[in-house]
């Protein structure tokens, strides 16, 4: 648009002046700032984390399957698994499943952006956390004990399993009352019971660089150590954010 004085000549409008730290376009020419930037690249590190803190028992899993499947020696630490390898392959795929989809919940603008993905992922999210407490419980009931599983690390199994079940299920059946808050505080719970074999990792290194292979009830005490902490940070997440932040229901939720 132009300008017409009283003289007759056309004379452009000035854009104003930049600001220090300014608006900054994307390729599609869509504005945005430095601040916001940053805050989009910050909103993937909780994701990006989590997924490390995944990644050694993500391995493991392959390690295990790749015995499975490639005709690996027969030991006392994995004849129970050749001799029943379903609920050990389920539970690696899900809970593969479970820790990657899950992690990308926490990206908060990558969901709002993508409402319809969170839902999606969601639907299959359940199955899988549902699947990974399942045979993870199967395991710890009729898998025999190997050397260092005790009554007390069995007894943290099924505990922190039944929670996780229950935590899945009352984070299901919030949403199906469209009760937003409650349902992402239950999931939250039921994620942190299911990433423990992560945290379990770094609760166990300062024992072995220190003291070296625990004990029957020191590998018991570690085990919960890492389910524990999981909790607790996921108990600081739920209450951390402000009142009126999540609503506490919502209509028309699929």
């Amino acid at each position: 648009m132009t300008d017409e004085s009283t003289t007759g000549r056309t004379v452009s409008p000035q854009s104003p002046p930049s600001p220090r730290g300014g608006l900054l376009t994307d390729d599609r020419g869509r504005a945005g700032t430095p601040a916001t930037a940053s805050s989009a690249r910050a909103g993937w590190l909780v994701p990006a984390a989590l997924i490390v803190l995944s990644a050694v028992p993500m391995v493991a899993g392959a390690v295990r399957m790749t015995e499975l499947t490639g005709g690996a020696a027969i030991t006392p630490e994995n004849a129970r698994f050749f001799a029943a390898p379903l609920p050990v392959v389920l539970h690696i795929i899900s809970v593969v499943l479970y820790s990657v989809l899950g992690a990308f919940q926490f990206a908060a603008g990558f969901r709002r952006r993508r409402p319809g993905w969170h839902r999606a992922s969601g639907r299959l999210l359940v199955p899988c956390g549902l699947v990974a407490a399942f045979t993870g419980l199967w395991m710890t009931l009729f898998y025999p004990r190997i050397e260092g599983d005790g009554d007390l690390l069995t007894a943290f199994r099924l505990v922190f399993g039944t929670a996780m079940v229950l935590s899945i299920a009352l984070g299901l059946a919030a949403i199906r009352r469209r009760d937003i808050a409650r349902h992402r505080a239950w999931m939250i719970r039921g994620y942190a019971i299911g990433m423990g074999a992560g945290t379990q990792v770094l609760t166990h290194a300062p024992w072995f660089m220190i003291v070296g292979t625990p004990g029957e009830f020191p590998r018991a005490l570690l085990m919960g150590a890492g389910w524990l902490i999981n909790l607790i940070v996921a108990e600081w997440i739920i209450r951390r954010r402000p009142a009126g932040a999540v609503p506490r229901t919502v209509r028309g939720v699929a």
